[in-house]
């Protein structure tokens, strides 16, 4: 059975830091694309940052420069840096990963950043 579990979601004020977590289990976590998807109140899900199984990444422009995406294959969890919190930030935070025709979804985690 997959499973994603992210966690480190909390309120937080602008300017504040947080880190997200998304521990995997029932996959071959070093073969699989990770990522950090967000959806706020209203609006469709949007990837927020990618990593490659061979450590490439990708953000979205709203978030480079302060936000950094990172895997630890030994532990098989995937993190989520996030820096310089802004209100626009707040959303549900959801994991991703993904190889081939497969795509797997944690239940999200809730980042509320107050101005």
């Amino acid at each position: 059975q997959v499973q994603l579990v992210e966690s480190g979601g909390d309120l937080v004020q602008a300017g504040g830091s947080l880190r997200l977590s998304c521990v995997t289990s029932g996959i071959i976590f070093s073969f699989h694309k990770m990522g950090w998807y967000r959806q706020a109140p209203g609006k469709q899900r949007e990837l927020v940052a990618e990593i490659t199984s061979n450590g490439g990444t990708k953000y979205a422009d709203s978030v480079k420069g302060r936000f950094t995406i990172s895997r630890d294959n030994a532990k098989n969890t995937v993190y989520l840096q996030m820096n310089s919190l802004k209100p626009e930030d707040t959303a549900v935070y959801y994991c991703n990963a993904a190889r081939s025709y497969f795509t797997y979804w944690g239940q999200g985690t809730q980042v509320t950043v107050s101005s």
